[in-house]
């Protein structure tokens, strides 16, 4: 089943939107902290608290995509996103502010119930382009929302843009309800079930267990970058307001164009060399954005090279395990995002840590050990996969001519 271009744009805007609840609010880092009365050491945590609690939305709430109608979940999480959104933009100190983006954070796995709808009604020629197109909205959330709110943190205020993004929420929830038909999906699983099937398939399947590490360390690799950039940048030379940092968001919309591009090579069978060439790019990328100085056109093309190869490599996962897994794509993706979650949450803590104990460099030191980390995992897991198939090969009886295994000697 094809899945048409105007429901298509309808779920890249519902990733879009989810998405930038929890990133908005990097580029407004210091004016956030400042007004809600944080320690400068203490601002990782407005970033990992929706980080966090998208964690545990991965968990306990994306595997409800295989039982119950992913439509019907799609709307209630944008709402009640929606709510964490609002409650961030009237929050009186930084606990509320915490808790409203964890709130929005935890909710915001509509992504991943989106992602998992889209594979489940989409031709199995055609998947890995569509989800390629879907995940572009994640790219667009992700980057364009740091335009948007370093624009509104220098005019009105940082809490501006979590009124939009709740109003926004609002807004996708009731055109899904009148644009999407029902899930089409009949499940005869039970919860604990699927949330049993969810840990074994993390613990047990190779192919899960090894997308999932390198997905770690890929995320964790872009949030060195995009939890941190902000400080290097509104600090001597540059000194930039959060309008100019804000706009540092356009280099990496080359990322959309990437997973766009990922999705059809992937449907065409070249996943695996897609992801590996991409991470030799992310680990390079680091050579360039550690440059900030003399010049910041070196940065921008070590950002735009970074969430190139970060939203390859992430489309050719994700078509890899709804390939592999089509009968439980929502829990097998759900346990899959949270190895995401965690990479991002300890890329925006270590970098922030990084770079006021030790500077820039630090922080571009570790995003390239995070990088390196994922392709060498890559590398293993393509032996180990390589070494088992032999092994198979040895013990399976060699076939006569009519195609019948015959008995060894």
């Amino acid at each position: 089943m094809d899945v048409a271009k105007s429901p298509r744009l309808v779920l890249a805007m519902v990733c879009a939107v989810a998405v930038s609840t929890i990133y908005a609010i990097q580029p407004v880092l210091e004016k956030a902290g400042a007004e809600l009365g944080l320690a400068p050491e203490s601002l990782g945590r407005l970033v990992a608290a929706g980080q966090i609690g998208y964690f545990a939305g991965l968990i306990l709430l994306v595997p409800l995509g295989d039982i119950l109608d992913r439509r019907r979940l799609i709307i209630g999480h944008l709402l009640l996103t929606g709510a964490g959104a609002a409650t961030t933009a009237i929050a009186p100190n930084g606990i509320i502010a915490v808790a409203g983006l964890a709130i929005a954070g935890l909710f915001a796995v509509v992504v991943q119930v989106t992602v998992a709808y889209v594979a489940a009604i989409s031709a199995p020629h055609e998947r890995g382009r569509n989800i390629g197109a879907v995940t572009s909205g994640v790219v667009i959330g992700i980057l364009g929302v740091r335009v948007l709110a370093g624009l509104l943190g220098d005019t009105i205020g940082w809490r501006a843009v979590y009124v939009v993004l709740a109003a926004a929420c609002a807004a996708l929830a009731v055109t899904v309800r009148t644009r999407l038909r029902p899930d089409p999906r009949s499940s005869g699983g039970r919860y604990p079930q699927v949330l049993k099937s969810m840990g074994r398939s993390a613990a047990k399947d190779p192919l899960l267990l090894g997308r999932g590490v390198i997905t770690f360390f890929v995320f964790a690799s872009f949030g060195t970058l995009w939890s941190g950039l902000a400080l290097p940048l509104g600090a001597q030379p540059w000194t930039f307001g959060t309008t100019e940092i804000g706009l540092f968001g356009l280099a990496g919309l080359a990322g959309a164009a990437g997973a766009a591009r990922a999705g059809r090579w992937a449907d065409s069978g070249r996943a695996q060399s897609v992801t590996g060439w991409s991470l030799v790019l992310l680990a390079a990328s680091w050579l360039l954005i550690a440059r900030t100085e003399p010049t910041v056109w070196l940065l921008v093309i070590g950002i735009v090279a970074l969430d190139f190869a970060v939203q390859a490599v992430h489309v050719s996962s994700q078509h890899l395990l709804t390939a592999a897994h089509p009968d439980r794509a929502g829990s097998v993706i759900g346990a899959y995002m949270a190895f995401y979650s965690l990479g991002s949450a300890l890329g925006a803590i270590t970098t922030t840590w990084a770079y006021t104990t030790w500077g820039w460099q630090a922080s571009c030191l570790t995003g390239a050990f995070y990088a390196l980390g994922g392709l060498v995992t890559w590398g293993v897991t393509r032996s180990v996969a390589a070494a088992r198939r032999t092994a198979e090969d040895s013990t399976t009886p060699p076939a006569d001519s009519r195609g019948v295994p015959c008995s060894r000697p």
